[in-house]
């Protein structure tokens, strides 16, 4: 009896457990249902409106002067004088005396050769007395008949008057040497470098110094060939007179930084380089800066020779375009465009120039695009067609609905 009750006792418990577990599980509560709301994202967007572009290209180049000189003496001689202005960064006029070499051996020539000069004048004056002599001797000897050149003199008269042009161009070439002894400025300009100084002996083979015109500076920039399509540039042609190649050149704003201090300068594109670099495939224009060390009210440094510059050229104005930020355009020059019913749809296009801030499209059929369409500005991740948004356009935000979004039926998700 014992063991009966130990394995029925066993048998009953799990029984009850069991029927309990089904009592739990029939009589368990309803899940409670909510209703979840479509998701929609803000973004910022703006209304397409037709508009005029200005393209401004970007390039860089470094500065150099117009014309650089080495200063070379054409007469030897010691240095006696030397203007302060000559010295590395002085600044000269053109004519200003720079150098002075000392003078004694040339004025001495110049005695010389006026002495030689007065020689064969005399010589001359003789000869022309021996030639009217020897014409009356002539008629004396009873001689008739037309005298010879031998006896009219006239070659030792072509040789006297052959010295004088001699003596005279001596006396010239002095007189030249002695100016040469000093050394002038051949335009306004400014010292580059200074090789020589008062004491030194220089000949036609010393180096003085090198020196560049002050007047303007220019500055090579490198276009490529899509730049080069949205600017009008002075091309000259052989034949072509100077009226022709007259025309409205764009201007240049070119920045620089000195120091601490960035500055900014004015200037215009005055004329085309005749090859293309065959290394880089790009076309050089230059740039020229009027009296770029004229001190002005904007107390900027004055554009010095060897800086590296930033330019901005001012090119063509592109009209019937369409202005878009270029967050605004996605991987594939696609944009994404909101409907009135503010879904979402991705839209290919087709741009004609881009810079670092904006992508411009033209305002055509075949863009893609139309006037008063709404582009989406935030860049979004993953842009499904369809999807709904909530847009601010052009700084609106949206008016607050109290009805669904039409064509989405409710979620019903279980709440645990």
């Amino acid at each position: 009896m014992k063991t009966f009750f130990r394995f029925l006792l066993p048998l009953l418990m799990l029984g009850m457990a069991i029927s309990g577990y089904r009592y739990l599980i029939a009589s368990k509560p309803e899940p409670r249902q909510h209703t979840m709301p479509p998701v929609i994202t803000k973004v910022e967007a703006t209304r397409l409106k037709v508009q005029s572009y200005q393209v401004m290209l970007e390039s860089r180049g470094t500065v150099r002067p117009r014309t650089e000189t080495t200063l070379i003496p054409e007469v030897a001689g010691t240095i006696i004088e030397m203007s302060p202005s000559f010295r590395e960064g002085g600044f000269f006029e053109k004519g200003e005396l720079l150098l002075k070499i000392d003078p004694l051996n040339y004025e001495t020539a110049i005695t010389i050769s006026k002495a030689a000069l007065a020689q064969a004048k005399t010589v001359i004056e003789e000869e022309k007395a021996r030639a009217v002599q020897a014409v009356e001797n002539w008629k004396r000897l009873g001689k008739t008949g037309q005298p010879g050149d031998l006896v009219l003199r006239k070659p030792q008269l072509a040789e006297a008057a052959a010295r004088v042009a001699s003596s005279q161009a001596g006396v010239i070439r002095a007189e030249r040497d002695l100016e040469r002894t000093q050394i002038r400025a051949p335009y306004a300009g400014r010292i580059l470098t200074k090789e020589v100084d008062i004491g030194q002996y220089v000949g036609p083979a010393t180096t003085l110094g090198r020196c560049y015109a002050v007047d303007y500076v220019e500055i090579r920039l490198p276009l490529t060939n899509r730049q080069l399509a949205f600017i009008d540039l002075p091309e000259a042609y052989r034949g072509q007179n100077s009226a022709e190649e007259k025309k409205a050149l764009s201007s240049v704003t070119l920045k620089g930084t000195i120091g601490a201090q960035t500055a900014e300068w004015s200037g215009r594109i005055v004329r085309v380089e005749g090859a293309i670099d065959q290394r880089s495939r790009q076309l050089f224009v230059v740039a020229q800066v009027d009296d770029p060390y004229k001190k002005d009210n904007k107390n900027r440094p004055p554009l010095k020779i060897g800086l590296f510059v930033h330019a901005t050229i001012k090119a063509k104005v592109l009209d019937q375009v369409y202005i878009l930020p270029r967050k605004a355009v996605r991987a594939g020059n696609e944009v994404i465009l909101i409907d009135q019913q503010n879904r979402i749809r991705r839209q290919k296009t087709q741009p004609i120039w881009s810079d670092q801030n904006s992508v411009i499209i033209p305002a055509t059929k075949g863009s893609g695009l139309e006037s008063g369409q709404i582009i989406c500005l935030t860049p979004l991740a993953f842009p499904a067609n369809g999807a709904l948004v909530s847009p601010t356009i052009d700084g609106v935000p949206p008016k607050k609905k109290k009805e669904k979004a039409p064509g989405h039926s409710p979620q019903q998700r279980p709440h645990h």
